[in-house]
C-alpha cells in the first residue's frame, strides 16, 4: 500500500535519478570510484518488476495510478472519522478581499482559523498589511521564511496566538490543523506553479479536519 501515491511514486524514481547525478559528479572529478556507482538505489522498472499487487491511496492520484488501474478509482465512501469532504464554494474575483474579510471574522468570532493561499509572495504580504490594517490578527507564510520559524507560526495558528495565515503553496498536503474551518484560495481560475487541479484540491483539504468546514476558491 503506498500513501498519497502522488508523491510518493514520483519519489521513488527520483532516488535512482538524484543518487547517480551526484554521484557522476563525484567520479568525473576523482572523489569516488566508479564503482560507487553500483552502490545505488532501485531503478523505477526494478521497483515495479518486484512491487506485488499495489494499492494507492490519494485524494489526487497521479497519472501514473490511473494507467496502471485502467482508470478506475475507488472512493471511500465509508468515512471511519465520520467527516464529509469540505463544502466548495465558488465566489467572484472582483470582491474576492472584502468578501474574505468579512468570512474571516465569521470564523474568528466563534474561535476557528483560517488558510489563505494567493499567487505570489507579495500578493501574501500586501493582504497580510491589509488585514493587520482591518483588525485581523494574520501572519504570512512563504519560502523566505525557514523551517524552523515556519513551524513556529503554524504551531501558533493552532494555539490561538492569531486567526489567519497567508501563504503561496505551502498549505498543502501533510498539514493537518483542525481548528482551520475556511480555507480560501484567492485567483483560484489562475494556473500557475503547484496550482493544478490536483494541488487546488489538497489545498482545500487543509479543511476536512473538523466538523464544520469550509474549502473556498474564490475566482471569477
Amino acid at each position: 500500500m503506498i500513501d498519497e501515491s502522488h508523491v510518493t511514486v514520483p519519489q521513488i524514481g527520483g532516488m535512482y535519478r538524484g543518487d547517480r547525478a551526484r554521484k557522476e559528479t563525484l567520479v568525473e572529478y576523482g572523489f569516488r570510484l566508479p564503482s560507487a556507482l553500483d552502490n545505488r538505489p532501485m531503478k523505477f522498472e526494478e521497483f515495479e518488476a518486484l512491487a506485488p499487487q499495489t494499492i494507492y491511496v490519494s485524494a489526487t492520484p497521479g497519472a501514473y495510478e490511473l494507467d496502471k488501474s485502467g482508470g478506475e478509482v475507488v472512493d471511500q465512501v465509508v468515512r471511519p472519522t465520520g467527516l464529509l469532504d469540505p463544502i466548495i464554494e465558488v465566489r467572484p474575483v472582483a470582491t474576492q478581499v472584502d468578501d474574505l474579510l468579512s468570512e474571516i471574522r465569521l470564523r474568528t468570532a466563534i474561535n476557528e482559523r483560517v488558510l489563505v493561499t494567493t499567487l505570489t509572495k507579495r500578493m501574501a504580504e500586501d493582504l497580510t498589511e491589509y488585514l493587520e490594517e482591518h483588525g485581523e490578527r494574520v501572519r504570512y507564510l512563504h519560502s523566505d521564511i525557514d523551517t524552523v520559524e515556519r513551524m513556529e507560526i503554524i504551531r501558533d495558528l493552532r494555539l490561538g496566538e492569531f486567526d489567519v495565515l497567508v501563504g503561496i503553496n505551502l498549505l498543502r498536503e501533510g498539514l493537518d490543523m483542525p481548528e482551520v474551518s475556511l480555507v480560501a484560495i484567492l485567483d483560484a481560475d489562475k494556473e500557475g506553479f503547484l496550482r493544478s487541479e490536483r494541488s487546488l484540491i489538497q489545498t482545500i483539504g487543509r479543511a476536512a479536519r473538523q466538523r464544520q468546514r469550509q474549502g473556498h476558491p474564490l475566482r471569477r
